[in-house]
């Protein structure tokens, strides 16, 4: 899988310096800064830390090390394509996901963990890159990948504060469930929807403000009794879940070192601050609108009004129980105005991107 990275190095870029980085047979150099990166397995480790003031509290090893331990989600219950593809397609936005990213779309899943999502996108003639910190679960992606002949996706370390791409890579960037576990999320989301191309669509999934709080219920519940009660949780009842799939959730879920919670109305004004429109979210700003089975995720909808979307993100306060309160918001970006172009950065002899 580093093969296609040494062909396609022009999209690549130095997380420490954002000079050009060349590919060899088993490390990845940067032509500006001569920072040698190792390879694994045929993953880049691209993965630099985050240069920031001291006094600026910085989650990122405590969730490095938290998923390092525990890989989420995990592939007990995949063992060939056919498995992974019947899994997924059970799940409505995978479905409409695989069904409406066109063919030979370019995607970025960033925070993309044990890559399932990745390797699912990846069947249908696009190239995947899946990006994560942990490698420990980037090791079972690419495995998966390999033992099923995936070749159309490939998995990299990386922070996504400090992205090993260039701005405007790829028509589709998607990032469910991670932004939340960042010191800053806005910063977070500034990082990754610059790597997405004009006309191109970001995806990004929070915890919302009100839809947790019968996940933050049950935690005080958890931490109180010693993690008795467990059954309050739905997804811990399933008797056709395995094991390993229940304590990956609870721990995911209940153990978490750090998480902070959103609305639709922030991930709005995130949109509007970098230069995309608002498309859509799920569930939906207006009230009482299921997510439909024909649900079209890149045409836009009307907005809810202010009383809307308030009635709406109240019913996921009572509807948060078995998603962990969950919500995703659909951008565009709009294409660069002419005086945006101009403060592009432009390519050097260094390699700048």
């Amino acid at each position: 899988m580093l093969s296609f990275f040494r062909d396609h190095e022009e999209i690549l870029r130095c997380p420490r310096c954002a000079g050009a980085l060349h590919v060899a047979e088993r490390t990845v150099a940067c032509g500006l800064c001569k920072h040698v990166f190792g390879t694994d397995t045929g993953i880049p480790l691209l993965f630099a830390p985050n240069d920031w003031d001291p006094s600026q509290r910085d989650v990122t090893e405590d969730v490095q090390a938290f998923y390092e331990k525990t890989p989420f989600p995990n592939y007990d219950d995949f063992d060939s394509t056919g498995s992974l593809v019947e899994k997924a397609r059970k799940g409505l936005f995978a479905k409409l996901l695989d069904e409406q990213i066109p063919f030979g779309a370019k995607v970025l899943e960033v925070g993309c963990g044990t890559g399932q999502m990745s390797n699912f996108l990846s069947i249908a003639k696009r190239t995947v890159i899946g990006a994560d910190m942990c490698l420990n679960s980037l090791r079972l992606g690419q495995g998966f990948a390999n033992r099923n002949r995936l070749t159309r996706v490939h998995f990299t370390q990386m922070n996504l504060f400090r992205p090993v791409f260039k701005p405007a890579t790829f028509d589709v960037v998607i990032s469910n469930g991670v932004l939340h576990h960042t010191s800053d999320p806005y910063l977070a989301f500034q990082s990754i929807a610059a790597l997405v191309k004009p006309g191109g669509h970001i995806l990004i999934g929070l915890y919302h403000q009100y839809g947790r709080l019968i996940t933050d219920t049950r935690r005080i519940i958890f931490r109180l009794s010693g993690d008795r009660f467990k059954f309050l949780d739905p997804n811990l009842r399933r008797a056709s879940t395995s094991g390993a799939k229940k304590t990956a959730w609870f721990m995911d879920q209940y153990k978490h070192p750090h998480e902070s919670k959103h609305t639709i109305g922030e991930s709005m004004r995130w949109f509007d601050a970098v230069g995309f429109d608002f498309i859509k979210s799920i569930p939906s700003t207006q009230p009482f609108k299921p997510f439909s089975t024909t649900e079209k995720l890149f045409e836009p909808e009307r907005r809810g009004t202010t009383m809307e979307r308030w009635l709406a993100e109240i019913a996921m306060g009572m509807d948060g129980s078995e998603q962990g309160g969950f919500f995703v918001s659909i951008g565009k970006r709009r294409a660069l105005k002419a005086e945006d172009r101009q403060r592009q950065p432009v390519a050097t002899g260094s390699g700048r991107g």
